[in-house]
């Protein structure tokens, strides 16, 4: 089976969404909030690993799809969730311990084209 293009319809695609806040107003080392997204991004995969589409998202390996986007802060991510959940839309909020501290989320794998309006007001993390 060929992997999907990146134009066709139907991509799959795993976004991560990152408190931006963390690296610019917190201070915190840019490998600890790389480290937040991949626990998100693994805990996601795990918690769905049966889904068809996070097997068919593993199946292409190589051609992995990540999408990682900046969120300005705590209450912005902690809506996002909630605009997730109420879509229906799997997801992981990474919450930190013992700090209880919510830096990042992950969604399942999908298509891209279901969960990017939702997605639509943050941009590429930097």
């Amino acid at each position: 089976m060929a992997a999907t293009g990146a134009g066709s319809p139907g991509r799959l695609v795993q976004y991560v969404v990152v408190r931006t806040d963390l690296v610019h107003q917190l201070s915190w080392p840019l490998g600890a909030v790389i480290t937040q997204a991949c626990h998100a991004a693994t805990a996601a995969i795990h918690l769905h690993y049966r889904d068809p589409e996070t097997q068919q998202y593993l199946e292409e390996l190589d051609s992995m799809h990540k999408v990682v986007l900046g969120a300005p802060d705590e209450a912005a991510l902690s809506n996002l969730s909630e605009t997730l959940t109420k879509a229906g839309v799997a997801h992981k909020l990474w919450i930190e311990q013992p700090e209880n501290v919510p830096t990042c989320l992950a969604l399942k794998p999908c298509a891209k084209e279901t969960v990017q309006p939702l997605l639509r007001k943050f941009k590429l993390f930097k």
